[in-house]
C-alpha cells in the first residue's frame, strides 16, 4: 500500500498521510514530481513523452511527462524525481542536473474504468537535458508503452489541439518554455 503526505497549498507536508487510492478518491493534495526530458536537434528544441501504458489506473494509452511520480510520504520532490528516472526509464542522473522550473498546481476530476479519481496535485518541475535516442531508454514495461521525441512547437501544438492522445497541461509546457 503507499502513503502520501497530504500538504497544504504551498506543497509542504501537514502531517497527515493517506492511502493513495484514498487521496484520489478524497481529491486530498498531494505531492508529485515532472521531469520533462529536453535536447537540441537541428537548433531546434524536442521533448521526450512516455506513453503510458494501457493498464494504468488514469489516462491508460496517453502521451504524458517524460518521468512524473507521485512522493511516498516521507520523501522528497528531488529524490523522487530521480527515483521515478531511474525506474521508468532507466536513466540515472544527479540532482543537480534537473533544472528547477517551478511548482504548478493541478486538479483533476475523471471518471476512470467507472470510479471517480481526483488529483489534486502540486507538482515539482524539471528539466533534464539529455540527448539520447527513444530506443536507448530502458522503460519500465509496467508503466509505459513507449517513449518518442516530438519537436517542442508540435507537441504544444498536438497538446492545444488535441490531436494525440495526452494527459499534459499546456502552461506546465509553457513554464518549460521560460528555461530555455
Amino acid at each position: 500500500m503507499e502513503f502520501f503526505d497530504v500538504v497544504d497549498e504551498n506543497g509542504m507536508p501537514t502531517g497527515e498521510t493517506i492511502e493513495r487510492s484514498k487521496a484520489h478518491k478524497l481529491g486530498k493534495p498531494h505531492r508529485t514530481s515532472h521531469v520533462w526530458i529536453l535536447r537540441k536537434k537541428d537548433d531546434r528544441v524536442e521533448i521526450l513523452l512516455q506513453k503510458r501504458c494501457k493498464t494504468k489506473d488514469s489516462y491508460p494509452g496517453c502521451y504524458d511527462i517524460s518521468s512524473a511520480g507521485h512522493i511516498p510520504a516521507g520523501f522528497d520532490y528531488e529524490e523522487s524525481a530521480l527515483r521515478e528516472l531511474k525506474e521508468e526509464l532507466g536513466v540515472t542522473v544527479v540532482e543537480s542536473q534537473l533544472l528547477f522550473c517551478g511548482m504548478h498546481r493541478i486538479i483533476i476530476d475523471e471518471v476512470f474504468y467507472g470510479e471517480r479519481f481526483i488529483d489534486n496535485q502540486i507538482s515539482k518541475v524539471f528539466i533534464l537535458w539529455l540527448d539520447k535516442e527513444a530506443e536507448d531508454f530502458a522503460i519500465q514495461k509496467e508503466e509505459l508503452e513507449s517513449v518518442r521525441w516530438f519537436d517542442f512547437e508540435e507537441c504544444k501544438k498536438a497538446v492545444i489541439d488535441n490531436t494525440i492522445p495526452h494527459c499534459i497541461d499546456i502552461n506546465e509546457l509553457q513554464l518549460l518554455e521560460e528555461h530555455f
